[in-house]
């Protein structure tokens, strides 16, 4: 079965994304394709990127890095969740993806952004990211509003047609995280004879 993890993107105090990430889990447990967990970037206590050597070498020397990476590692796809921040997502979500590069190759990517704009910049920015780092990012993503998705731009209170939109997202991310789940079983096997 495939393994989603749904990453909240931001470690700041007051910050929205962990709210938004339980209620997307809250949706993604109602299926039956995938298994889907909550993973906090601020569990980790990553500082600002302190490995001496690129992570396309694989040769984490921090033990922060060897766990981060062990966790990422065992997941097929991802859900982002990420605010919006002058345009762009979280410092702290950037920092984490480039602590690594093997654990998230071909694999797929979804996107729940949220701001002014529903998070839309953020999302665009990642999904640049995510070419580079060889994740397929799928087309469907969620946009909540800070002005119609939060009571006072604060209490979470989306609106109705927003699960539909998380359901949409899930249903591309799960047909292409199972696409590249097949797609690296089969070169791990070829790479094995």
């Amino acid at each position: 079965m495939l393994n989603v993890a749904i990453i909240i993107g931001t470690t700041r105090p007051g910050r929205k994304a962990e709210v938004v990430a339980r209620w997307v889990h809250g949706i993604a447990a109602e299926r039956s394709d995938a298994s889907f967990e909550v993973v906090d970037i601020a569990d980790f206590d990553l500082p600002l990127l302190d490995e001496a050597l690129p992570p396309s070498m694989g040769q984490y020397a921090q033990p922060h890095t060897k766990a981060w990476a062990a966790k990422i590692a065992t997941f097929d796809a991802f859900v982002f969740v990420t605010p919006e921040y002058n345009h762009s997502t979280s410092g702290a979500l950037k920092n984490a993806i480039d602590y690594l590069f093997r654990e998230w190759n071909d694999k797929a990517a979804g996107f729940v952004g949220y701001g002014g704009v529903g998070g839309t910049r953020a999302v665009e920015h990642l999904r640049l990211i995510m070419g580079e780092i060889k994740v397929a990012a799928v087309r469907a993503q969620v946009a909540l509003s800070l002005f119609t998705d939060f009571e006072n731009f604060s209490t979470f209170k989306p609106g109705p047609h927003q699960a539909a939109a998380v359901n949409a997202m899930l249903d591309d991310l799960v047909a292409w995280g199972q696409a590249l789940q097949t797609m690296r079983r089969q070169v791990s096997e070829r790479g094995a004879l």
